[in-house]
C-alpha cells in the first residue's frame, strides 16, 4: 500500500474506500453555507484536502455514479487530474446538468478521488506505424450489436 501525505482543513473526516474493492474515495464539499446550483451552473466546490503524491502517481476527481444519475450533478472536467507536484487544496468543478436547482450542503459527498500510478513516455518518431487488426478503426468502428 503507498502513503501519501495530507493535509485535512475541514472538520470532515479523510477520504477513504467504503469497500474493500473500491477503486474511489469519496470527497466531500467543505462550504461556510449551503450552495444551490442552477441547472447549468458549475461552481468549484473546497474540500479543505491538500496532498503530497509520489512522483509517479496521480489522483483523478471523478463523478459519484449516484449524484449524477439521481440530481445531474457531476464533475465537469471529468476526469480531472492531481499531478504529482500540486501542493494546493483539492477543488472539485461540479456542474447542474438537471433541470431542477440542487443544493450542495457542507460535508456532502459530491466526488471521489482515484490514485493511479502512470508511466511517463519519451516519443519517437516514426514514419509508419506497426500494424494491428483494428487499425485505424475508430469511434463505433466494432458496429452497435
Amino acid at each position: 500500500m503507498t502513503q501519501v501525505e495530507i493535509i485535512n482543513k475541514s472538520p470532515h473526516a479523510l477520504p477513504s474506500y467504503q469497500t474493500s474493492g473500491s477503486a474511489g474515495m469519496d470527497l466531500r464539499a467543505w462550504l461556510q453555507e449551503s450552495i444551490v446550483l442552477t441547472p447549468l451552473e458549475r461552481k468549484v466546490i473546497p474540500t479543505g484536502l491538500y496532498i503530497a503524491l509520489p512522483v509517479g502517481y496521480e489522483a483523478q476527481v471523478r463523478p459519484r455514479s449516484g449524484l449524477a444519475i439521481k440530481r445531474g450533478l457531476t464533475v465537469i472536467n471529468s476526469p480531472g487530474t492531481i499531478d504529482s507536484d500540486y501542493r494546493g487544496e483539492i477543488m472539485v468543478g461540479i456542474i447542474n446538468l438537471s433541470s431542477e436547482d440542487q443544493l450542495i450542503e457542507d460535508g456532502e459527498r459530491i466526488a471521489q478521488l482515484v490514485v493511479a500510478e502512470y508511466a511517463t513516455i519519451n516519443w519517437q518518431v516514426a514514419d509508419n506505424l506497426s500494424n494491428t487488426e483494428r487499425g485505424a478503426g475508430g469511434f463505433g468502428h466494432s458496429g452497435t450489436k
